[in-house]
């Protein structure tokens, strides 16, 4: 069996794919119904499964062709006068970020990362939301702050989240808002692990193995989104964000 082979029949005979697929399935109807929940369920997850090294660059290209996916739908809907300056931000500090991913500790990063998942979670259950305005300055320190974030743990979504929930749009056009966000950043999101050597073999395969998971399962998360209440599937998914947080965090 050549090497290419071994590596796939070892990434198949893993129970570790098979939680992952699981995950990714939850990941693609929570993305699908409300434009967000790929990188905040499934770098914890797969930063558990795989340590952060691995499962992050997987994610990232994961979460690239989800976001090109829902992307054409939804930029006629978005905000771009506030969408447009958060991701440029974002974008322009994601490679610092990354710095962190390829130095930092491995159990640490996952730890943080564990923390950081179960904080946003918990939030957004509270009902906490921003209630001020969001002028140009203010778009761009979310956009810096989302980028660190992004290229130290995958996850740029929870402060672009909670900033964004604020504004009166509806809840079409929030959506559409975080599908161009992070259609934004998604791509230059997967250079810097790529330039560090972080996106070998192992990380292809198993992004190509999951991603029919995720593509599937979107578009069936954005057909719920018309027929199942949001108060219900909000519930469900926030807690599941707080399991998750709090499972990456102890173990």
């Amino acid at each position: 069996m050549t090497g290419l082979g071994a590596e796939m029949a070892a990434l198949l005979g893993d129970w570790r794919f098979y939680a992952a697929a699981l995950v990714t399935a939850l990941a693609g109807l929570m993305r699908g119904y409300s434009g967000f929940g790929t990188a905040v369920l499934l770098a914890p997850a797969y930063s558990v499964l795989w340590g952060p090294r691995v499962g992050i660059p997987v994610m990232l290209l994961m979460e690239l062709a989800v976001s090109l996916q829902l992307l054409p739908k939804a930029f006629g809907d978005a905000n771009r006068r506030v969408i447009l300056p958060i991701g440029a931000a974002a974008c322009l500090a994601t490679p610092l970020g990354a710095f962190i991913l390829l130095t930092a500790d491995q159990d640490l990063l996952r730890r943080c990362i564990g923390a950081f998942v179960l904080v946003f979670g918990l939030l957004l259950l509270s009902g906490w939301r921003y209630t001020g305005s969001r002028p140009l300055p203010l778009n761009l320190t979310i956009g810096t702050i989302a980028g660190l974030l992004k290229g130290a743990t995958g996850m740029s979504g929870p402060p672009v989240i909670l900033y964004l929930l604020a504004g009166p749009e509806a809840a079409k056009q929030h959506r559409a808002n975080l599908i161009l966000f992070f259609a934004t950043i998604s791509v230059i999101s997967v250079i810097p692990p790529a330039i560090g050597g972080l996106m070998g073999t192992l990380v292809f395969l198993k992004a190509l193995f999951l991603l029919p998971v995720l593509l599937c399962c979107v578009p069936i998360g954005a057909r719920l989104f018309h027929v199942v209440p949001d108060r219900w599937y909000r519930r469900a998914a926030l807690v599941f964000l707080v399991i998750t947080g709090s499972v990456t965090l102890l173990v």
